[in-house]
């Protein structure tokens, strides 16, 4: 069943990306959810295809096939938030970014339903990327994890505003190698009509958390894009080619930054 959870193309480069946002199935779940639920709004859309350049970089991506609405891939398996005090959706979420109501009424997961879903979605999805990262750190001595996301440069609920264009995180520099987050975002502030951001709003979520120990040789950051760079961000939410390439460029420059990047091993 592990490969119908998730997309996996390996690759000899010492750098992992890790998709879990991008799923788009509602699976059994869908006959459930409410008419908004399934339009799946909060994915994070057209991310295979914005990436698609790591391929010539011989980079192993690994993607998710289920939505975030059938169990977020990047929070705490117990249910612990990341942002405390903060507003944030749950580990299977019951509402969408706008707070609109995800499931009829009734119809939510009970303890046990969420506890199967992590089983059964989830537990595969992570076991998979812990063995990638653990392949390629066999092969080079060190490994690389990029955690790929991306979201509406204006949601009320989660931040102020509009978001910067380019949100990297590190959790305060915890999960990488001293330099590699200043490297990576010196690139996004060099790239005219962009902004970017260190460590805001967004620091990096369980994965990068939980991946990222730089003291085992394993360095995590996580990419929160602003979909109004390569998206329309209104329902059908297309990609807008003319606005991606852009964003593309700046993204592979700090991918390639990231690869000639070497840690202290």
């Amino acid at each position: 069943m592990s490969q119908a959870i998730y997309n996996l193309r390996r690759g000899s480069a010492p750098l992992v990306v890790s998709m879990p946002h991008a799923g788009e199935s509602l699976g059994p779940f869908a006959p459930r959810m409410t008419a908004v639920a399934r339009r799946i709004a909060d994915t994070d859309w057209h991310l295979p295809r914005l990436y698609d350049f790591l391929a010539d970089l011989d980079v192993t991506t690994l993607s998710a096939r289920y939505s975030r609405y059938v169990v977020d891939l990047n929070r705490d398996p117990s249910g612990k938030s990341l942002y405390p005090g903060q507003s944030v959706t749950e580990l299977c979420p019951t509402s969408t970014f706008d707070s609109e109501p995800l499931y009829d009424a009734g119809e939510s997961p009970t303890g046990d339903e969420i506890a199967e879903r992590v089983k059964l979605y989830w537990q595969p999805y992570h076991a998979a990327l812990a063995a990638e990262i653990e392949r390629v750190k066999a092969e080079h001595g060190y490994a690389l994890l990029w955690d790929a996301h991306s979201i509406r440069s204006h949601v009320p609920r989660f931040f102020e505003g509009r978001l910067p264009d380019f949100n990297l995180g590190t959790n305060g520099g915890e999960t990488c190698g001293p330099g590699l987050g200043e490297r990576l975002l010196a690139v996004a502030d060099a790239a005219p009509g962009f902004s970017a951001v260190l460590n805001g709003r967004f620091k990096g979520g369980y994965i990068t958390r939980h991946f990222g120990q730089p003291q085992d040789g394993v360095h995590a950051v996580q990419l929160e894009l602003a979909q109004c760079t390569y998206m329309d961000e209104t329902h059908p939410f297309a990609y807008r080619p003319d606005l991606a390439e852009a964003a593309v460029a700046v993204i592979r420059h700090m991918v390639q930054a990231m690869l000639d990047w070497q840690p202290s091993l």
